[in-house]
């Protein structure tokens, strides 16, 4: 049980919680002097609420919860001010992509088998490197809808609310993300 009335000296957090902080901010932002601005408006945000700590989670976890809120909250402002035209981008129809069976048209297109246990792949370090170097090949925007839907388990509502976006265009934005990862994680990790 996590001791309730104590949390250890805000002075101590940066050495304390400021890498795993870092390295979860960029992971979904991309932008090294961003994530590092959005974990300092963190500590920041933690320190003006220290008082309100209950200790019901870890500190650590605690930081990382305010730290994905002011990430959504940069996801909010930039998303009005680079996406609002992205709507009216998309214009590949996806049903192109298969024949009137459902079949790929396109021969080697679809996904490949995993010859180990996908969930033992994620226990792996070398896996999560390759994810990375994946996720920096999508296009930002892209890349935030996916990490929002995938690793922090948003709804499509929420992400269409964060990202300004319509629920089709999300769709039509994840299922880009998903085959592109595919692809890479398939070339990059899998061919190995």
């Amino acid at each position: 049980m996590v001791d309730q009335t104590r949390s250890s000296d805000p002075e101590s957090w940066v050495d304390q919680y400021g890498d795993y902080l870092f390295r979860y901010a960029l992971f979904r932002i991309r932008d090294p002097q961003v994530a590092e601005d959005v974990v300092q408006e963190a500590f920041l945000a933690a320190l003006q609420a220290r008082d309100r700590f209950t200790g019901l989670s870890s500190e650590r976890t605690w930081l990382a919860g305010i730290l994905k809120h002011k990430i959504l909250d940069y996801f909010r402002k930039t998303s009005h001010e680079s996406c609002v035209d992205h709507e009216e981008r998309v214009t590949q129809n996806l049903e192109d992509q298969f024949d009137d069976q459902g079949h790929w048209k396109t021969p080697g297109i679809g996904p490949k088998e995993w010859d180990e246990d996908p969930s033992k792949s994620l226990e792996r370090k070398e896996f999560w490197d390759v994810l990375t170097r994946c996720l920096a090949e999508l296009p930002p925007w892209h890349a935030r809808a996916f990490s929002l839907r995938e690793v922090d388990d948003l709804s499509g509502d929420e992400i269409c609310k964060v990202l300004n976006v319509s629920a089709t265009n999300l769709w039509v934005v994840l299922h880009r993300a998903r085959n592109h990862l595919r692809r890479c994680l398939e070339n990059q990790f899998m061919g190995r």
